[in-house]
C-alpha cells in the first residue's frame, strides 16, 4: 500500500472510530476521500502536513439548550447546534436548519460538504452549519419568534461578521431570519448586518438571494449541457421538493424553455403535463404553507399522488431539491428506464451512493451538490460583500454575478476532473478542486 493509500485508509478508519452512529457524516467523508486518491498521490505534502487527519475533524462543535414557551404557556426545550468546521479560507459560513431530524450527525455532514462547496465559489468563505430539532411547521408566528429569540440568545456568543455567518436552510426562511437578526441586534447592541445572510432586502439583504440556489442549479445544468446534444429548451424536467430551491429551479428552467411537469412535498407529488403553474405553486407552498393537494384542487387539470415517488414520472432532466438521500438506487434505475439523461443535485447529498453508481453505469450526466447547489452560498457571499460596503446591488447585477460564479464552478470542476484522469466526472472534479484550495491554505497557515 502506498503512503497516499495508507493515509486515506487511516483517515477513513479514524472517522469511523470517532463518529459511531453518524452514517450521514461517514457517507459524506467517504465520498470525498474516495475522490482524493490521485491528488494525494501527486502531492505528498498533503500527507506530510497531516491535511487528511485535520480536514476530517471539525474545528468546533457547539451544542446548547433552547427553552421557549408555546402559545398554551407550556415550556418546551429543544437542542441547538453550531458546527464550525473550517475557517481556513474565511469566516465559517453555512445555513441554519430547523427540522425534527436535526442532530449532530446531520450538521457535521452538512458542515463538511459546506467547506468544499464554499471553496469552489472562490469567495473566501469557511464552512459551517447549524440548527435545531425545532420544527416551525404548524407553529404560530409568535411561537416561531420566541424560539428564534431563545436560539439566537445563545448562538450570538459564537457568531460575527468576521467569525461565523449563518444563513437559512430547511425550516429557516425570511420570517425566521428576521427574528434571528432582530434578536442578535438586541443581544449585542450592534447593527452588524453582515452577521447573517438571507435577510430581507429592506434591512440589509440582497436581491436574488431567495432565488439563488435554484437559479444557480439551472445555470450549472445549462453549462453541463453546453457541449452535448441535449438542451434545456423543450426538455421535460422533474423537481423534487417544493421549497425555495425547487420553486426557483423550476422557474429558471421554465424561463430557459423547459417544461417542468412534476414536483413533490412530504405528502406526495403532483404531475402537471402542461407545465406547473409556478405562481399558484408559490402561493400554495410559500405564502399559504399548504400541501400540494391544495395546488391540485385549484389547478384542476393535473394529477396528485399521495405518497409514492416523483422519480417515476418520465423526464429528460431530474433535479432532486428536497433533502439528503431522497433518490435511491431503484429510483435511479427508473429514471434511466424512462429516458432521463441528466441528474443534478439541488439539495445537499440527495442521491445515495448506490443511486450515483447507477447514474454513472447508465451514462446519465451527473451534477454533484457541492458544485451544482453552490448558488445559495455564493449569493450569501455577495450579500456579505454588499453589507461590508453598506451597498445594495440591483437584481440584475446579483444575478449576473451568480451566473458567472456557477459558470466558473462548472469550468473548474470539469477541468480538474480532466487534469486528474477522470474526464466528465464532476464529483471528482468538484471534490479535488475544493479540497486543494482548502488544503493549500492549511499548509500555508501551519498546524492550527
Amino acid at each position: 500500500m502506498s503512503d497516499a493509500d495508507a493515509a486515506l485508509h487511516d483517515a477513513l478508519a479514524t472517522v469511523v472510530r470517532r463518529n459511531p452512529g453518524q452514517p450521514l457524516y461517514l457517507q459524506a467523508v467517504h465520498e470525498v476521500l474516495e475522490s482524493l486518491v490521485p491528488v494525494v498521490r501527486q502531492h505528498p505534502e498533503y500527507i506530510e502536513g497531516g491535511i487528511l487527519k485535520r480536514i476530517i475533524e471539525p474545528e468546533r462543535v457547539i451544542s446548547f439548550r433552547v427553552p421557549w414557551v408555546d402559545d398554551s404557556g407550556t415550556i418546551q426545550v429543544q437542542r441547538g447546534y453550531r458546527v464550525q468546521f473550517s475557517s481556513d479560507l474565511g469566516p465559517y459560513k453555512g445555513g441554519l436548519r430547523f427540522h425534527k431530524s436535526v442532530d449532530e450527525d446531520t450538521l457535521k455532514f452538512l458542515g463538511f460538504e459546506q467547506v468544499f462547496k464554499n471553496a469552489l465559489t472562490g469567495l473566501g468563505l469557511g464552512g459551517g452549519k447549524g440548527g435545531s430539532d425545532f420544527d416551525p411547521h404548524g407553529k404560530s408566528d409568535g411561537e416561531v419568534m420566541r424560539f428564534c429569540q431563545s436560539f439566537m440568545g445563545e448562538l450570538a456568543h459564537y457568531i460575527g461578521a468576521d467569525l461565523d455567518v449563518p444563513a437559512g436552510d430547511i425550516g429557516v426562511g425570511g420570517r425566521e431570519i428576521g427574528y434571528l437578526y432582530g434578536q442578535y441586534r438586541k443581544v449585542t447592541g450592534r447593527n452588524e448586518a453582515g452577521v447573517i445572510t438571507g435577510k430581507g432586502v429592506g434591512y440589509g439583504g440582497s436581491w436574488a438571494r431567495t432565488e439563488a440556489t435554484g437559479y444557480g442549479l439551472v445555470y450549472f445544468v445549462r453549462e453541463m449541457l453546453r457541449d452535448t446534444d441535449i438542451s434545456l429548451e423543450g426538455s421535460r424536467v422533474v423537481v423534487s421538493g417544493s421549497g425555495n430551491v425547487a420553486l426557483y429551479a423550476a422557474k429558471k428552467a421554465a424561463q430557459l424553455g423547459a417544461t417542468v411537469v412534476a414536483c413533490s412535498d412530504s405528502s406526495g407529488y403532483v404531475v402537471d403535463e402542461d407545465g406547473l403553474d409556478l405562481e399558484l405553486l408559490a402561493d400554495v407552498k410559500d405564502v399559504r404553507r399548504e400541501r400540494l393537494s391544495a395546488y391540485a384542487r385549484e389547478r384542476g387539470n393535473c394529477t396528485y399522488v399521495e405518497g409514492g415517488s416523483v422519480w417515476g414520472v418520465e423526464c429528460d432532466i431530474a433535479l432532486p431539491c428536497a433533502t439528503q438521500n431522497e433518490l435511491h438506487g431503484d429510483d435511479a434505475r427508473t429514471l434511466a428506464e424512462n429516458g432521463c439523461r441528466l441528474v443534478a443535485e439541488g439539495a445537499n447529498m440527495p442521491c445515495t451512493e448506490e443511486a450515483i453508481e447507477v447514474i454513472h453505469e447508465k451514462g446519465i450526466l451527473f451534477g454533484p451538490a457541492k458544485a451544482a447547489n453552490a448558488g445559495g452560498v455564493a449569493t450569501s457571499g455577495l450579500e456579505m460583500r454588499q453589507n461590508a460596503g453598506r451597498l445594495q446591488w440591483d437584481f440584475e447585477r446579483v444575478d449576473s454575478e451568480l451566473d458567472r460564479i456557477m459558470t466558473n464552478i462548472y469550468a473548474t470542476s470539469a477541468a480538474t476532473a480532466e487534469e486528474y484522469g477522470a474526464p466528465g466526472d464532476l464529483i471528482a472534479g468538484a471534490n479535488i478542486a475544493g479540497f486543494r484550495r482548502v488544503a493549500d491554505a492549511m499548509l500555508a497557515q501551519g498546524v492550527i
